[in-house]
C-alpha cells in the first residue's frame, strides 16, 4: 500500500475518533450530571481530552506525512511520535483530575446513581471497544504510532466506563453506605488510564531514541536483498521509524572483481527491489561491501 493511501487511511480513522468523542462526551456528561453518576462525568472529561488529542493526531498525522524538505532531507516523520508525546500528556492530565475529584467525592456525602446510567454505560462500553479494535487495526496497516496512542485511548475510555459500570452497580445493590462506589470506581479507571499512557508512552519513545525494534522487517529485507541477481550476502542492517516510514541502512556483499559501476547498478536493483516489495520504507542507503577482504 502506497503512503498516500496510509496516510488517508488514518485521517479518515481520526475523523472517527473525533466525531465518536464528541458525541460521547456528551452523551456521558448529560447522563452523569441528571444521573447524579460522578464515574460517568469522570468519563466525560476523558472524552472531552480525548477530542484534543485526537486532533493533534489528525494535525500530526497530516504534518509528519508532508514531504522531504532542504531542512527536514529525512521528512517530516518525527512529528508523529512528538503529537504522541503531547497525547499522553493529555491522558494524564484528565487522570490526574479525574483521581482528585473522586477523592474529593468520596470524602462528600451524595445521593445513589440513577439505574438507568447503567443503560448508557453498556452502550458506550461497547461501542469503545469497537472503536478501540478498528482504530488499532488502522494504526497497524498505516504504521501509525499516533494513530495506535489514539486507540488506547478508545480503550482506556472503555475500562473507565466498565470501572463506572461496576461501582453503580455496586452502589445500586448494596444501596445506603455505598453512595460512593462509583466514584472509587473512578479513582481506579485513573490509575488504568495512567499505565495506559506509559504504554502508548514507550514505543514513542523508542522511535524518537532508534530503538532497534524491528528484527522481523530486517529478516524480510535480507531474504529480498539475496534474490537480486548479483548480491551475495547481507551484513549490517539498520533500521529506524519516523511516522508512518522506516529508514534503511543495509550493507550488501558482491564480487570482489566486479566494477565500481556495477556495484553502482547492483545498489540501485537491491533498492528498487525493495521499495517494491516493501512500499514502507523510507530511505534506503545501500553499502557495498567485497567478498574477498584479502
Amino acid at each position: 500500500m502506497t503512503n498516500t493511501a496510509n496516510v488517508e487511511k488514518a485521517v479518515k480513522a481520526t475523523y472517527f475518533s473525533l466525531i465518536g468523542n464528541a458525541l460521547l462526551a456528551l452523551i456521558k456528561g448529560t447522563a452523569g450530571i441528571f444521573g447524579n453518576s460522578y464515574a460517568l462525568i469522570a468519563d466525560a472529561i476523558e472524552s472531552t481530552t480525548d477530542i484534543f488529542s485526537s486532533f493533534l493526531v489528525l494535525i500530526g498525522i497530516k504534518y509528519s506525512n508532508k514531504p522531504a524538505d532542504y531542512n527536514h532531507p529525512y521528512g517530516h516523520g518525527r512529528a508523529e511520535a512528538l503529537i504522541t508525546f503531547i497525547v499522553v500528556g493529555f491522558l494524564i492530565t484528565s487522570a490526574t483530575i479525574i483521581a482528585y475529584e473522586s477523592i474529593v467525592n468520596i470524602q462528600t456525602p451524595h445521593s445513589l446513581p440513577e439505574s438507568w446510567t447503567l443503560f448508557i454505560l453498556g452502550g458506550i462500553i461497547i461501542w469503545k471497544e469497537i472503536s478501540f479494535r478498528l482504530v488499532m487495526r488502522k494504526s497497524r496497516e498505516t504504521n501509525s504510532s499516533a494513530l495506535k496512542a489514539d486507540a488506547w485511548h478508545h480503550r482506556s475510555d472503555a475500562i473507565t466506563s466498565v470501572a463506572a459500570f461496576t461501582g453503580i452497580s455496586i452502589a445500586l445493590y448494596f444501596g445506603k453506605g455505598y453512595e460512593s462506589a462509583d466514584d472509587w470506581a473512578a479513582l481506579f479507571a485513573s490509575g488504568f488510564i495512567l499505565y495506559n499512557s506509559y504504554l502508548i508512552f514507550r514505543p514513542a519513545l523508542g522511535e524518537i531514541m532508534d530503538e532497534h525494534l524491528y528484527d522481523d522487517m530486517v529478516n524480510d529485507i535480507r531474504k529480498i536483498a539475496v534474490t537480486v541477481n548479483g548480491i551475495l550476502d547481507t551484513e549490517k542492517c539498520f533500521i529506524r521509524k519516523a511516522g508512518m516510514r522506516y529508514h534503511v541502512e543495509l550493507h550488501a556483499v558482491v564480487d570482489a572483481n566486479i566494477s565500481v559501476k556495477a556495484g553502482h547498478i547492483l545498489a540501485h536493483e537491491l533498492e528498487d527491489a525493495l521499495r517494491l516489495r516493501l512500499p514502507e520504507l523510507g530511505h534506503v542507503l545501500v553499502h557495498i561491501e567485497p567478498n574477498d577482504y584479502s
